[in-house]
């Protein structure tokens, strides 16, 4: 197999997937030294894959005025080459793509460009376009690259699907994987039922993008019965805003429940950790207002264990809420076991002389 195939079946068995934020500089320009130090970071925790140009990557990289999007594909790409080339070692490869038809496939030929592997596939900012238009953007980006659907929460500018979107999703040729970011266990039934019961359901894999119910997606096995038969489905990785801070240890996470999740005697040390991840959320992605200041808030994280100079935003109204940096506090000092601090502070010197 190639590469581009060896990492298409890492994707398919699931994995750890951070979704990685933007290192700025104080002037809220790219800071270049900054983005490879976080891709050294992230690969050094062991992940399977990158997915950047994603919501915690800021929308606003795409913004005519700002122009970030070819760059960052391109420096992402290549540390992550880079890091294949020295650890003989594959990395899947995630773009994110948004946008109108036009947009959507001018950004997937891109991210094809730049060698990525998959293109997560937003729906934000398209409420006012029927779901009909949706599939046909959908299956004219899949043309170009494997797609990675994706259900966006609606508190960040996603909306609800029917069923029968998910039916119509998981039909198309070169679906490979769906993220599900609901936060929502109605709809995310929906993505689940849809997918299980697809024709196509072995070519799909199931990313949980749940930052409110990580654990709870990775553990839970989905049992649906049609005409008599049954189909069982997991959630087998995941896509993930929240796996871009204390990444080491969410590596760590996902590697015990994948291989305790069917073992009962540890099912109620996992629903504690479960509980915890879920109360780290919270903090971090400022659930307490709205997830205003979310993005900020995994800044915050990351300046505290020096892999960011700063927690600024391209936005300067995207910041902290009042109160947030309490939050933090307290699950800092609540579940010190879940921060990946002393791992950083070992390494973050040697990742500093790769960039």
């Amino acid at each position: 197999m190639n590469r581009h195939e060896v990492a298409l079946q890492i994707l398919k068995k699931g994995t750890v997937i951070p979704a990685t934020p933007l290192a700025l500089d104080d002037n809220r320009k790219l800071s270049k030294k900054g983005l490879k130090l976080l891709m050294n970071y992230y690969l050094n925790c062991g992940v399977g894959g990158i997915a950047t140009a994603v919501h915690t990557t800021q929308f606003e990289i795409r913004d005519p005025e700002v122009n970030l999007f070819e760059p960052v594909l391109k420096i992402v790409s290549e540390e992550i080459d880079k890091f294949e080339e020295k650890n003989n070692k594959v990395i899947v490869k995630v773009a994110g793509v948004c946008g109108p038809i036009e947009q959507a496939v001018k950004e997937a030929e891109l991210a094809k460009k730049y060698g990525y592997d998959a293109v997560l596939l937003s729906p934000g900012g398209l409420n006012a376009y029927p779901e009909s238009y949706l599939i046909e953007r959908a299956k004219a980006v899949a043309k170009i690259m494997p797609v990675i659907g994706f259900y966006l929460q609606t508190a960040v500018g996603g909306r609800v699907f029917t069923y029968k979107f998910w039916e119509d999703f998981c039909a198309i040729d070169n679906v490979v994987a769906i993220k599900c970011a609901s936060f929502n266990r109605y709809t995310t039934l929906d993505v689940v039922r849809a997918c299980a019961l697809s024709e196509r359901s072995n070519e799909i894999t199931l990313y949980t993008g749940n930052d409110d119910n990580i654990v709870i997606d990775l553990m839970t096995k989905y049992k649906f019965t049609k005409d008599g038969k049954t189909v069982e489905r997991n959630f087998e990785g995941g896509l993930l805003g929240h796996w871009s801070v204390w990444t080491k240890k969410a590596v760590e996470i996902f590697d015990k429940v994948k291989a305790e999740r069917d073992n009962s005697e540890k099912t109620a040390e996992l629903l504690t950790l479960a509980a915890e991840v879920t109360d780290t959320n919270s903090a971090f992605f400022d659930t307490a207002n709205g997830f205003k200041g979310c993005i900020a808030g995994l800044h915050e994280v990351l300046r505290r264990q020096g892999l960011m100079e700063n927690i600024y935003c391209l936005n300067p109204e995207e910041k902290m809420s009042e109160g947030q940096v309490e939050e933090i506090n307290r699950i800092y000092a609540m579940y010190p076991h879940l921060n990946d601090d002393a791992f950083i502070k070992e390494n973050i010197e040697a990742w500093k002389q790769c960039i």
